[in-house]
């Protein structure tokens, strides 16, 4: 295993692939270069000596400046680099594009479940929402009724355990309670006792839907929207109070353009137009059984993987995200991509410093000048209150390497491959392209991600460098390791180890086509994700204030 990386060949600094010790002389290119201080696995150093304002470059774009003069070998920290990127234009040159051999998966399918506008799920979900946070209550109660009834509870072993041990107490038997140690339940067939083609049932509370701003609002029913329609979903059981901003009226406005011919059943209860609370909740849950007894009608039959749509995220990443997870990742999208597949990659405050690739890879002017136009309103909304794209960068990220937003970013973008783009979307709009699609959203996990499936990612490929269990309550979300320190420490919930990359075991695009292996088999449902398993449900819909 190399001790060292130079990313791209215009990099003036070094990555450490592993621990480094102070005095350590490193050769490069025919130099000699010692160390100045102990290196960190994920940390880099400089290769040539930097004064003042001097740039610093990764990936071959500008990533920060010097804060002061530094000497070969040195390490860049927080306290001698800050933040600067390359500025963005409109788009000045075209992508000439060499995609990968994907003959191997030519004649290749899926199993999905094949939906009446085209779509192909790689689940089957019912969902039950509630239009305003004074719903969620009346939600948590069918949540229960139904998760108990038909066995999907994922609290189910817990309950277990506390009754193991109640037993135990009531007995006087202290010490067995001690030694008592559970065991983790992972057939994922114990779900299914009564309903076999339907994964569950999946209940979307949120604090939105009144309050706020009528955008607010309309972005929430927009979001909901696309779940509903979401190719991953059979249908959907409604709950309104009635005098919200978030209106029945105003959800299927937006189910109607998302597609006209829309037809799958939604089931509309509103509070304040029922006799009581009991009235409504007894005949939605009565309407939503015969519902499912439907939805269970649907199997799973041969699918192109060109009706795949993956979402591309990241989260706690770190220094090596952009040389392992991320790239690897990006070829499964450019393969993808060659079979007419889609994939989206979103996170905006994490394309800072490499928009003018992206504009540049833009099939159209329009596609490009809509990129330009929603990425400079995200970050002049940011600096309006103070804030900007350079704080992105968290305490975990800046601690395993990722000093500034562009190294970050120039990292994050890695998982877009190489293809070009063929949409850009603004938040809540849903995917209607093949190909690479980048969608607005901010930077954080679970808005993104939400934001992502909501768009139509039927399983979304999730990295992370400091681990994350971050899920999605209807899409597959399968959890990339960038190294193997941490997946064989948090395997629980990683499903993919790329350090094998780092190690020099695999390359990026060996990793590549695993992943989608991978995808294709989780697409079947042969394989259940470290997140499903855990019912990992994370939904967050994003107000359009600053988050990033």
């Amino acid at each position: 295993m190399n001790t060292f990386l130079q990313i791209h060949p215009d990099d003036n600094v070094l990555v450490a692939l592993q621990d480094i010790p102070e005095g350590t002389t490193i050769s490069f290119n025919g130099q000699n270069i010692e160390l100045q201080q102990s290196i960190a696995a994920k940390h880099k150093f400089l290769i040539h000596p930097v004064q003042h304002g001097d740039p610093i470059t990764m990936y071959g774009v500008l990533v920060g400046k010097a804060t002061k003069p530094m000497i070969p070998g040195e390490s860049i920290t927080t306290e001698n680099i800050v933040h600067d990127a390359n500025a963005f234009h409109e788009k000045d040159a075209s992508l000439q594009w060499q995609a990968p051999d994907v003959s191997k998966w030519k004649k290749r399918s899926f199993m999905g479940y094949q939906r009446n506008d085209g779509q192909v799920g790689t689940r089957n979900y019912w969902l039950v929402i509630p239009l305003v946070f004074c719903e969620n209550r009346n939600v948590a109660v069918i949540k229960t009724a139904f998760e108990k009834g038909l066995g999907f509870s994922p609290a189910e072993i817990y309950n277990e355990q506390v009754q193991d041990l109640v037993s135990l107490y009531k007995s006087g038997n202290l010490e067995a309670i001690h030694n008592y140690k559970a065991e983790l339940l992972t057939e994922t067939n114990k779900r299914h006792l009564v309903f076999p083609n339907i994964d569950g049932i999946k209940f979307l509370t949120h604090e939105g839907g009144c309050g706020g701003t009528r955008q607010d609002s309309d972005a929430l029913c927009a979001l909901l929207a696309g779940y509903i329609h979401h190719p991953n979903v059979a249908g959907a059981t409604i709950l309104s109070l009635g005098c919200q901003h978030a209106q029945v009226s105003i959800l299927q406005t937006a189910l109607k353009k998302l597609n006209p011919a829309f037809n799958k059943p939604v089931l509309v209860y509103e509070q304040q137009k029922s006799p009581s609370e009991f009235d409504m909740l007894s005949a939605a849950i009565k309407d939503t059984f015969l519902a499912l007894v439907e939805a269970n009608k649907q199997e799973r039959q041969p699918s192109p993987l060109s009706k795949l749509v993956i979402g591309l995220e990241c989260g706690g990443s770190d220094g090596f995200s952009g040389i392992s997870a991320n790239p690897a990742v990006g070829h499964t999208s450019d393969l993808l991509v060659a079979l007419g597949g889609t994939s989206i990659l979103s996170e905006f405050p994490e394309l800072c410093g490499v928009e003018q690739e992206l504009i540049n890879r833009c099939e159209t002017a329009a596609t490009s000048d809509k990129f330009i136009r929603i990425m400079r309103a995200y970050e002049s909304q940011a600096n309006a209150v103070g804030s900007g794209f350079y704080m992105n960068p968290s305490p975990g990220n800046i601690k395993d390497g990722l000093i500034t937003d562009a190294i970050k970013s120039a990292g994050a973008a890695k998982k877009g491959g190489t293809s070009p783009v063929t949409d850009v979307l603004d938040y809540t709009e849903y995917v209607t392209k093949p190909g690479l699609n980048l969608l607005c959203t901010p930077g954080n996990d679970v808005e993104s991600t939400s934001a992502e499936v909501g768009s139509g990612a039927n399983i979304v490929l999730f990295t992370t460098g400091l681990g994350t269990p971050t899920g999605n309550p209807i899409a597959p979300v399968v959890k990339l390791a960038t190294n193997t320190k941490l997946a064989t420490r948090m395997k629980d919930i990683i499903d993919i180890d790329t350090g094998t990359i780092i190690s020099g075991q695999h390359s990026i695009e060996e990793m590549g086509e695993q992943i989608l292996e991978y995808v294709i088999e989780a697409a079947n449902g042969n394989i259940y994700t470290k997140a499903e398993l855990l019912h990992q449900d994370d939904f967050i819909p994003w107000k359009r204030g600053v988050s990033l």
